[in-house]
């Protein structure tokens, strides 16, 4: 028998269906074709599956993967804000909070109320699991970046300090990941995929 329960699910499942043409500016790694946030949130909870041993702390490791998933939902509605957007910040947006109330408020209540408080976990970014989910959503797109000739970053004419500052967050999550996103940073400069004014 269906019951209303079954209904909302399925119904939230069809509707995030449109994450898959939610497309981002970063390009997959050695490609031209830019990625979708459906391809992104698999790399990441991938990611997080092989790289969380090197958490700065302990982490609820499906409770990131959680977040991984879902932090970008709600770009149906409020669409994708590319980090290095000089006119448009990219941080937690009334306009994104209404996006995950609708699209979230498809599932029965106490899911929709689950999903809410972990997409704001994620976005707080205070819990060791948002600072590693967070750290994985910032280096994924510095691999592609780096695999590209430097990709955005020369397309947009995006200078040093500016990476160096949105990256630093991987840090929070993970010491070690910072470590090595650092130096592949560095490496870009010496490369000339990514300019340092001096």
């Amino acid at each position: 028998m269906l019951t209303e329960r079954l209904l909302r699910q399925v119904a939230f499942i069809k509707e995030i269906d449109k994450v898959k043409y939610i497309l981002r500016k970063t390009k997959l790694l050695h490609s031209d074709r830019c990625e979708n946030d459906a391809e992104h949130s698999w790399h990441l909870a991938m990611m997080t599956i092989v790289l969380a041993e090197h958490s700065n702390h302990p982490i609820d490791v499906f409770k990131v993967l959680k977040m991984v998933l879902i932090h970008d939902i709600v770009e149906i509605d409020a669409g994708d804000t590319f980090i290095y957007d000089a006119a448009k910040s990219h941080t937690n947006t009334n306009e994104e909070l209404i996006a995950a109330k609708r699209i979230f408020g498809l599932l029965p209540p106490e899911q929709a109320e689950e999903f809410i408080e972990i997409w704001k976990e994620f976005e707080d970014g205070f819990t060791n699991e948002a600072k590693f989910a967070r750290a994985m959503d910032r280096f994924e797109p510095l691999l592609q970046n780096t695999s590209n000739n430097g990709g955005t970053w020369v397309e947009f004419d995006v200078p040093y300090h500016k990476v160096h500052e949105k990256k630093s967050a991987i840090g929070l999550g993970s010491a070690t990941i910072w470590d090595y996103a650092e130096r592949l940073i560095d490496e870009s400069v010496e490369k000339g995929i990514l300019r340092k004014d001096s």
